[in-house]
């Protein structure tokens, strides 16, 4: 069995899978759309996919279920949240920190599809990461 790869090395798998989608499909659809096309996409590579994977949030020792949902949950390791929109705002990458605080996840990438040109919507965003993990 192979080592897993570093977190540089499944972002890009994940940004090339997405760039594919976009490739393929363009901007101005729905954000369920993109994240059904990525989730078969990043299976293809042989990656374990979570999408929608409920999240609770624990306060003061009590589970509570507030419906969020992350979009896709990549290798237990990246947390994809996914944007059909115009533009992003900062609430969009505090809600995905936010996400990976509660699943102390360490890397999470914000994917906005509705752009002429994938690489101008993609941004990581880092619970803790050190660079060269």
């Amino acid at each position: 069995m192979p080592p897993p790869l570093s977190y540089d090395e499944l972002s890009e798998q994940i940004i090339g899978a997405a760039i594919e989608v976009h490739r393929e499909l363009g901007p101005g659809l729905l954000e369920s759309i993109y994240e059904h096309c990525l989730e078969l996409e990043l299976r293809k590579l042989g990656l374990t996919v979570l999408r929608q994977h409920k999240v609770n949030v624990e306060y003061k020792g009590a589970q509570l279920d507030l419906g969020f949902r992350i979009d896709l949950w990549v290798d237990g390791r990246v947390i994809v949240e996914i944007k059909a929109v115009e533009a992003k705002h900062p609430v969009h990458a505090a809600q995905l920190l936010t996400y990976l605080k509660l699943t102390d996840c360490r890397l999470g990438l914000l994917i906005n599809f509705n752009q002429q040109t994938l690489v101008k919507g993609v941004n990581r965003v880092a619970n803790g990461l050190i660079e060269g993990d």
